[in-house]
């Protein structure tokens, strides 16, 4: 279910009972059960996991074993209801929520993902960049992700990172100082405060912005499992910025993938005397962008093919939008520009709502973000809006 009641064109509920039970069994990007989902879908596969019907292609008998071993432990009626409890859902294919380049991935692509947060993913994520790094970052990573992503927030854009220690932290907070738009995508449940330290940012993040992961709820994060998150990553934005990274790090891993799905790869310089921008050094040798504030970024990333069409106007009808959105939207002045608190009160909603709806009518065409302020543009001002602006 999208936010604000059912979604048209929403997955049948047995092939979403199917993938809320592969997620339960299923290790993320595991490609011969997401090979198995193309070619029978997900019920299928959910019923091959209860022991009925062979399986579609080759597969050890101890890996069969232990699907089914999972499976049998799993009750996708408890998970969706635990997502529930907390004011999550769960998105996947056929839903119109669900961000379509994330089918990029191919067999790996997710089975489904669980949403926390107000605003839609699908329509964020139309207008979103990656910003990663180390997560012992120094002084200097820290302060070029957040001013980074600040900048990126101002002008629109929707930061995403993965919620970590050091260059990620700092790059929602920097979203978060500015009232922008941010999505952390993590490698356990999104019922899960990890890390620890980073509880409340998290909690911040849920409020303002979206929480996405792979793993239902109770699902804890390994090693294979931040790395795989990062596919997540690469996939869901048009693309990535690396700000310090070691040779090993695993933010070159979200710029590999990055590449590999054909979007733009970015990297901040940084001193050579500095191992910590070693491996963005190595990146920007292999061809990766340099980049040194969010002009350059947003320069790159506004014109990339498919994902980031040059939109002339609104790319939907005004009456196709949502009622929430429809009330921010015609709550806007015709003429001038207003900030994000004022707008609240005209459309008689919460402030935390308003900003989520702004960023999905931008990336819809009909506004665009002012650093504090929002306005119209101009194909979306239709005939006799002559209201005048506020403060």
């Amino acid at each position: 279910m999208s936010p604000g009641g059912p979604a048209v064109g929403s997955a049948d509920r047995e092939e979403r009972m199917g993938r809320v039970l592969l997620c339960r069994v299923v290790e993320p990007g595991d490609a011969l059960v997401g090979g198995w989902v193309r070619e029978v879908g997900s019920r299928g596969v959910a019923r091959l996991f209860r022991g009925v019907g062979e399986p579609p292609s080759k597969v050890s008998p101890q890996r069969m074993a232990g699907y089914r071993e999972r499976a049998a432990a799993a009750d996708p009626g408890a998970d969706l209801a635990a997502v529930e409890a907390i004011g999550g859902r769960f998105v996947c294919p056929g839903d119109a929520e669900w961000p379509g380049q994330l089918d990029d991935l191919g067999d790996t692509r997710p089975i489904g993902l669980w949403v926390r947060g107000r605003p839609s993913l699908r329509r964020w994520a139309l207008r979103s960049v990656a910003v990663v790094g180390a997560r012992a970052c120094t002084d200097y990573g820290a302060h070029v992700a957040t001013t980074l992503a600040a900048a990126l927030a101002e002008t629109g854009w929707v930061v995403v990172s993965g919620a970590a220690y050091g260059v990620d932290g700092a790059a929602h907070r920097g979203a978060l100082a500015v009232d922008g738009a941010t999505v952390g995508v993590l490698a356990c449940g999104v019922d899960v405060p990890y890390p620890r330290r980073h509880a409340g940012l998290i909690a911040k993040i849920a409020d303002q912005g979206v929480l996405v992961g792979e793993l239902p709820p109770g699902g804890h994060p390994t090693r294979s499992r931040f790395v795989l998150r990062n596919r997540v990553i690469a996939a869901l934005t048009r693309g990535t910025v690396v700000v310090e990274a070691e040779y090993r790090s695993g933010s070159l891993v979200t710029a590999r993938y990055a590449r590999q799905l054909g979007r733009a790869v970015m990297g901040v310089p940084g001193p050579v005397t500095s191992g910590l921008s070693a491996g963005v050094h190595e990146l920007l040798r292999d061809g990766a962008t340099l980049v040194t504030d969010a002009a350059e970024v947003a320069e790159l990333v506004g014109a990339i093919g498919e994902l980031a069409p040059e939109r002339r106007g609104p790319v939907v009808a005004r009456d196709l939008l949502d009622p929430a959105s429809s009330r921010v939207l015609e709550a806007l002045p015709a003429r001038a520009s207003v900030n994000a608190r004022h707008l609240a009160r005209d459309a008689c909603t919460g402030y935390e709502e308003v900003l989520a709806k702004l960023y999905e009518l931008q990336s819809l065409g009909f506004v665009e973000r002012h650093g504090e302020r929002w306005q119209l543009t101009r194909y979306s001002r239709g005939p006799g809006r002559t209201r005048r602006g506020g403060p």
